[in-house]
């Protein structure tokens, strides 16, 4: 349940942030004169309380956003939201605020790398793999792969966490996308410094020789079939407590909601996804380790 004064603490700072980018859109748009008159008419919605209805669903724990909308905000939440619009013309105002909480997310809701991050993927599956021809929504955008848990039609989300269960950098590719790909790429690890545990999955001589090159060690589980080598004791009691990356992909997926296959467009898939990782962050508690413990084995 959440009280009412994080719903409040919520849209204070969702607001907060609409309301600095609104200034700063306007100080750098060039306004060109046309002659025509412009029908600019506000909603009875605006964009911050947008957003945090999007947030909201992730946080209550609703499956169905008509049924939330519907039956939760318009009728029990009366007092956070006086003015309320239709669901469709609700869905309307989602695509316009993609591009705010996309950036809300990237420079209030990201974690700070210490030096020690965990990294891994999940499945996004958009429908059965069996149907991916029938499927039109993404049809070009979404890939057919393979995991842990056999055949997939859709994509990958690749996380890098650190020890306290904050997001630092997140990527979205097709399912179809190799899990060293993303790590070639600097712009996905730039924000990233010290060792990053990893496994099996991640194996690869190159791509180890080039994260050392940008200052990052990679520390993986190896297979059966490898030579084992020489690793600090420190690092090995962290390489068990991997798994609180994959706890954290457990809450985005089954509390948070990121993953399902109902979605109408590509922009809702796109919207559902953001406004789940925004979720996440305004989780009071979050997977976590603590490094203290391990501190006087080095």
């Amino acid at each position: 349940m959440i009280s009412k004064d994080k719903i409040t603490e919520i849209f204070c700072v969702v607001d907060d942030f609409c309301k600095e980018m609104n200034l700063i859109i306007d100080k750098n748009t060039i306004v060109q004169t046309t002659g025509k008159k412009k029908r600019n008419r506000k909603s009875r919605l605006s964009d911050s309380e947008v957003i945090t209805i999007m947030i909201l669903f992730h946080l209550k724990g609703y499956r169905c956003l008509k049924h939330f909308y519907i039956n939760h905000v318009t009728q029990h939440m009366k007092d956070d939201f006086p003015e309320t619009v239709s669901y469709n013309r609700f869905v309307e105002l989602q695509k316009k605020c993609v591009l705010p909480m996309t950036i809300f997310l990237q420079t209030c809701c990201l974690g700070k790398c210490s030096g020690i991050s965990f990294l891994d993927s999940t499945v996004l599956k958009a429908c059965h793999y069996k149907r991916e021809k029938q499927n039109k929504v993404f049809k070009g955008t979404a890939a057919k792969g393979r995991g842990t848990m056999g055949w997939f039609f859709g994509f990958k989300l690749h996380i890098v966490i650190n020890e306290r269960g904050e997001i630092i950098d997140f990527l979205i590719t097709q399912g179809n996308v190799d899990d060293r790909q993303p790590l070639k790429d600097k712009t996905f690890h730039d924000k990233v410094f010290g060792k990053i545990f990893a496994d099996r999955g991640y194996i690869g001589k190159d791509l180890f020789e080039k994260l050392f090159v940008d200052g990052i060690h990679l520390v993986k589980k190896i297979k059966k079939n490898m030579k084992n080598a020489l690793v600090h004791v420190y690092d090995k009691i962290l390489l068990r407590k991997r798994a609180v990356v994959e706890s954290v992909n457990d809450i985005l997926k089954n509390q948070c909601q990121i993953e399902h296959t109902r979605h109408r467009s590509f922009d809702n898939f796109i919207t559902n996804l953001v406004s789940g990782l925004i979720a996440y962050s305004f989780y009071p508690t979050k997977p976590n380790i603590n490094i203290h413990n391990f501190q006087r084995i080095q």
